[in-house]
Order: structure tokens, then C-alpha cells, then sequence
């Protein structure tokens, strides 16, 4: 069984997802990032792919990307960093990419190369859903790897259902339609689009990201998905500590306020 539904199935609420960027602050932490936040209790990890042009992330998230491209970050190189990860780590791990530099290194080779180094499934926020139908699932499905498809507050429902009879996995809830950076509290419009989201019943778990940084939004997110993604917040600690462990410590002193 997949990693990632091997984990929903066992565990219904409460997931904790972070996300930090490949080659940031470091170009060679991406292992010691990894085993580290498995070791702090994180159920899920996703690792970005740093790109020029991220257009769904906030400043945080695009410093980092930035940094870590000038670090000198590739694909091939992420991909040589992950060799061997498996014989350490035993949670989910997604990689949280856009479209360009994965269709440089060609789809194919990249689920190929996904498998060989134990990646669970890939994000591709700029991906269009007509190409994943048609071009990238049987790819990715020949593979066993889920492609992890976002929903926000303006995706239809007839568009979420037809997301959720077509993926696997699980649906990234956006908390909102903007871009990734921590917030302080959801307001009275997301939290009618959380509810929205429950009254639909869907088959497939969702994960809430974007915005979560403290205690009230974590709990939003718990009481409204099977957990939370939480990115900019770490980043953001992870830039300021150059530490994993001492960055996953601040953080979850912040969500306990």
C-alpha cells in the first residue's frame, strides 16, 4: 500500500504535515531535515522543489526558493539527496513542485526516479486538470504514485467531486484563494467554506494548508480535515534557527498559543 494512504488509513485526525524547501537554508540538509522532523513526530512531509516563478507562495516560501536555487538546487541533485532515505525514514514523503523543471526532467523519468528514492506522491499546484487526466495520471498511476491535487474557496463543487472521483490519496484543502503565508485566525468566509467542504461528504481525506501558524488556526484545521499542512511558519523558524529540531520546537511551542 501507498504511504500515504497507509497512513490515512490508520490515522483519522490530528495529521501534522510540514513543508520546507529543498536546498534551504542549506544546500545538503534535505536527509538530515527529513529524519529530523520524523523524529519530532511529524506524520507527513513536503519537500518543495525550489522554482524561479512559485506562483501560489507567499514571500516566505519565495525567499527560501530563491536562496535555495542560488545554493544551487536541482532536481537531479534533490533526487541524489533522498538515495538511501528509506533505510532510515518510514513516513509519507510528497514532493511539492511546479510544472516547469518536472517537465525539463521529463515525467516519466521523474515517477521513475520518485520511486527509487521512496517519494510517496507529488504536488504540481500549476498542473491543469484535463493534462493530469490525460497525460500525467496513467504515468503516475504505472508508478504507484499519488498526485495530490488543491481545492480553495472558489473551486466548485461539481469541480470538487470530480477532483475527488479522480485522485487518490488525499485533497489539499487551500484555506484560501491567496498565497501561502501564516495568519493569525480563519475568518467567518472560511469557515463557512470549511463547512461547505464537510456538508459534501467526500470519499477521500483532506489536509488543510495555507495560513496555519498558531493554535486557533491549527484547530481549525483539525476539526475540519483529517489535519493540517503547515509551511511558511517552519520555513520561516528553519531560516532563522538553521536548525530542524530547534525550528520543529519553536513551532510547536507557537501552536500551542
Amino acid at each position: 500500500m501507498n504511504r500515504i494512504n497507509k497512513l490515512f488509513a490508520t490515522k483519522s485526525e490530528k495529521i501534522l504535515s510540514i513543508y520546507f524547501c529543498a536546498g534551504h537554508p542549506t544546500l545538503d540538509g534535505t536527509a538530515h531535515t527529513i529524519k529530523t522532523l520524523e523524529q519530532k513526530g511529524v506524520d507527513m512531509i513536503e519537500v518543495g522543489v525550489p522554482f524561479s516563478d512559485p506562483m501560489a507562495d507567499g514571500p516566505v516560501i519565495q525567499d527560501a526558493a530563491t536562496k535555495a536555487l542560488r545554493n544551487g538546487m536541482t532536481l537531479k541533485t534533490l533526487f541524489s539527496q533522498l538515495e538511501g532515505i528509506r533505510n532510515e525514514v518510514q513516513i509519507p514523503l510528497i514532493l511539492m513542485g511546479y510544472l516547469n523543471p518536472i517537465m525539463q526532467f521529463g515525467f516519466d523519468k521523474f515517477c521513475q526516479r520518485c520511486v527509487e528514492t521512496g517519494i510517496d506522491g507529488v504536488i504540481i499546484p500549476d498542473l491543469p486538470f484535463k493534462d493530469y487526466l490525460e497525460d500525467y495520471k496513467p504515468i503516475a498511476d504505472k508508478y504507484d504514485i499519488r498526485i495530490i491535487m488543491l481545492i480553495t474557496p472558489e473551486t466548485s463543487d461539481e469541480r470538487i467531486r470530480f477532483i475527488d472521483d479522480n485522485t487518490d490519496g488525499f485533497i489539499y484543502m487551500v484555506s484560501s484563494a491567496a498565497i501561502t503565508g501564516a495568519q493569525k485566525e480563519f475568518n467567518d468566509a472560511k469557515q463557512a467554506y470549511f463547512s461547505r467542504i464537510n456538508s459534501m461528504n467526500l470519499k477521500h481525506p483532506r489536509m488543510i494548508g495555507f495560513g496555519i501558524s498558531n493554535k486557533q488556526t491549527l484547530e481549525a484545521a483539525q476539526r475540519n480535515a483529517s489535519g493540517a499542512i503547515i509551511g511558511s511558519k517552519f520555513v520561516n523558524l528553519y531560516e532563522e534557527t538553521g536548525d530542524p529540531a530547534q525550528a520543529m520546537d519553536q513551532l510547536l511551542e507557537a501552536l500551542k498559543k
